[in-house]
């Protein structure tokens, strides 16, 4: 069984960086070599075969330290990454002593090679280049600190490079936030790994690397990479570390309202914990967290986690919940999804439609607003009755009329008329708007129309007539057909509500967008996020608690705005830019670094980069911390063989680390 986080960080705080053994040599690595050439940000190293021989290879990306030996008082070691070859100033003679020796085809290695001791000396050095990353230091106070910059620098010769050895790599890929990690609610995600290579790795110890699923609650995170490269399974690993974390919260929401604000304005506890549980919510585009499939192997998230999972569809489904709401029942709500859906409308009419203010008066006793207002929802109402909208049993509208028009239509719809006979008097009242004398006569006497400018939106969609009385010749209510789908003419409660009430109580959310088109998934996708939102502000506003809430985004190209959208005030970017705020966390997946929209980039804080395959992505990336030192192995190693070996960067650690995430599975002591 493997050791406890506890033992690791009792096992890591015990290692001396700067400990040298009785021959003055660092104990924390193998020497490999040392610098001629160091400035704030670069350093070049003089190494040798053999000396990289001894330290099993010294791989691109790999972590140095570089020692200040000369002043043995001085417990100082830069942190250097390894980036390319760098040149030495006797490469030319070398080079041309070289082909010398190929030009008369001697031999340069092996048994019997012709080249004397003096000049295969020389051949086998070479530089190295390292970006600085650091300095790890002891303070005044004798604790081990590390800064993210060179304070000061000394002259080349005084430094003497090793590479870690696993005891002391630990060490540096976990240090956080000036202490090393392994806090009470910390995982093991993964393990060290260099490269695609594995011949001098896999003979040397498994370096853990820890997490701080702190870094992850209410921040943002992006995972990068093509298809099969491990995306979906280290989502899968943050839930886990979210749910473990989450079981330790002391108090649910209901508990807090009986506490005073000022006690809930830490979100942790003293150890670590969230105060409350944590929500959190799938927005599953391919339906592998919602659905068993031959690659789970067991390990889809609804099995794993069944007593806290609640799952959701679009189409009805044994074990999800359908994911409709009742049009004529939730006015706006309904209203809210068609105006998503036909977002992209650009016809006049349609756009006076969409923008109809169907929300209630504030004043009661203001009988003319509250007139004009049942008049909109009735009429409203008769556009999805038209669109074949299946209303509920029974279903009926009733609103005020005047004896003039009820004279005309014969329906007098104050105590309530069917949907077919509330069309024929909107109808009727639209045909003879402008030739019956009523409605010149009320223009006149009342300085305004009968019909206000919502109204009037609403006759012309319903009637498909774009002027009183003319030919039915625009597609108005025709345009609705296609979100039927998302209607049910049941009474339920909303389902926004009910995954908001999941979410608060600390639940997973599976919201299955499998086998709906594009559009139903934007439109859904949305419509949730902006509920969810609009409560977290809520309550922020009110000053009252908010627990954490996570959204898992897969295939997040399909729903983000993309990079040239301006419009900042979308869902999504309004969750990158004050989400931190709300308690809010954002987690999305997606192939396609370069078409996410720059406002969420910038706001990321968590990165997961595996295999991308083209510069355009590795461009955007290079423009976001140090993944500019891997731009060439990303594009470089294979997405079948290296599923998982990502270079991630989190929120408390100042550096990239090099990673192979573990395998998500049924067992959680297994890696």
């Amino acid at each position: 069984m493997a050791p406890s986080i506890a033992t690791h960080v009792a096992e890591m705080a015990s290692v001396n960086l700067f400990a040298q053994d009785g021959n003055g040599h660092w104990r924390s690595g193998t020497f490999v070599g040392r610098p001629y050439f160091v400035s704030y940000e670069r350093m070049h190293v003089l190494v040798a075969d053999a000396w990289k021989q001894q330290a099993k290879g010294l791989p691109q990306g790999s972590f140095l330290l570089a020692y200040y030996e000369n002043e043995p008082e001085i417990e100082e070691a830069l942190l250097l990454r390894v980036l390319a070859p760098a040149a030495l100033p006797t490469d030319d003679d070398v080079i041309s002593s070289m082909v010398e020796y190929y030009k008369d085809n001697l031999r340069t290695a092996g048994g019997g090679s012709q080249l004397d001791d003096f000049t295969r000396y020389e051949f086998g050095f070479s530089g190295l280049e390292c970006r600085i990353l650091g300095t790890f230091y002891r303070s005044a106070d004798g604790r081990v600190e590390f800064g993210a910059d060179v304070e000061n620098f000394y002259s080349a010769h005084n430094y003497s490079v090793v590479k870690p050895n696993p005891a002391a790599l630990e060490v540096v890929v976990n240090f956080r936030d000036g202490a090393l990690s392994g806090g009470p609610a910390d995982i093991e995600i993964g393990r060290v790994r260099y490269s695609s290579s594995m011949r001098f790795q896999s003979t040397e110890n498994v370096v853990p690397v820890y997490i701080d699923p702190k870094d992850f609650l209410g921040k943002r995170t992006a995972l990068f990479g093509m298809t099969r490269t491990g995306k979906s399974n280290t989502i899968k690993k943050v839930i886990e570390a979210t749910v473990s974390m989450s079981s330790k919260a002391p108090m649910d929401l209901a508990a807090a309202l009986e506490t005073t604000p000022s006690d809930n304005n830490d979100p942790y506890t003293e150890q670590g914990f969230p105060r409350f549980p944590v929500g959190q919510i799938v927005f599953d585009i391919n339906g592998e967290y919602a659905n068993a499939n031959l690659q789970d192997e067991g390990t889809a998230i609804f099995e794993m986690y069944q007593d806290l999972v609640t799952r959701y569809s679009v189409l009805k489904k044994p074990g999800f919940r359908v994911m409709k709401i009742n049009f004529y029942h939730d006015v706006i709500a309904g209203f809210e999804m068609i105006q998503s859906g036909l977002a992209l409308e650009t016809a006049d009419y349609a756009n006076s439609f969409l923008a109809i203010d169907l929300t209630p008066p504030v004043d009661d006793s203001d009988f003319s607003a509250k007139t004009r207002y049942q008049r909109k929802v009735a009429a409203y109402q008769c556009c999805l009755h038209q669109a074949q909208f299946p209303a509920p049993q029974g279903h009926k509208v009733s609103f005020s009329g005047c004896k003039e028009i009820n004279d005309l239509t014969g329906i007098d719809p104050k105590n309530g008329v069917t949907l077919d006979q509330a069309v024929a008097w909107f109808t009727r009242v639209w045909n003879e708007y402008n030739s019956n004398q009523f409605f010149a006569d009320y223009a006149r006497n009342k300085g305004r129309e009968w019909a206000d400018e919502d109204l009037k939106a609403l006759m012309v969609f319903l009637t498909r007539q774009s002027k009183p009385g003319g030919a039915a010749n625009i597609s108005g209510y025709r345009k609705l057909r296609d979100m039927i789908n998302m209607h049910t003419d049941t009474l339920d409660e909303p389902f926004q509500g009910e995954i908001i009430k999941s979410l608060r109580q600390g639940r997973i959310v599976i919201v299955d967008l499998s086998q709906g088109d594009p559009a139903i998934q934007r439109i859904y996708s949305e419509r949730i996020c902006r509920g969810i939102f609009q409560d977290a502000m809520a309550r922020f506003i009110d000053n009252r608690a908010n627990n954490f809430v996570q959204f898992y985004f897969e295939e997040a190209h399909n729903l983000f705005p993309k990079r040239e959208d301006q419009d900042l005030s979308q869902i999504y970017n309004r969750l990158a830019k004050e989400g931190a705020k709300l308690n809010l966390g954002l987690i999305y997946a997606t192939q396609e670094v370069s078409s996410i929209s720059a406002n969420i980039l910038k706001n990321t804080q968590n990165w997961f980069i595996a295999h991308l395959n083209n510069e355009d992505e590795t461009r955007e990336i290079k423009k976001y911390y140090d993944f500019g030192d891997f731009v060439v192995s990303l594009v470089r190693f294979s997405a079948s063989t290296d599923k998982g070996f990502v270079r991630m960067k989190t929120y408390s650690n100042p550096f990239v680390v090099p990673v192979k995430i573990h395998r998500f599975t049924a067992n959680a002591s297994e890696v």
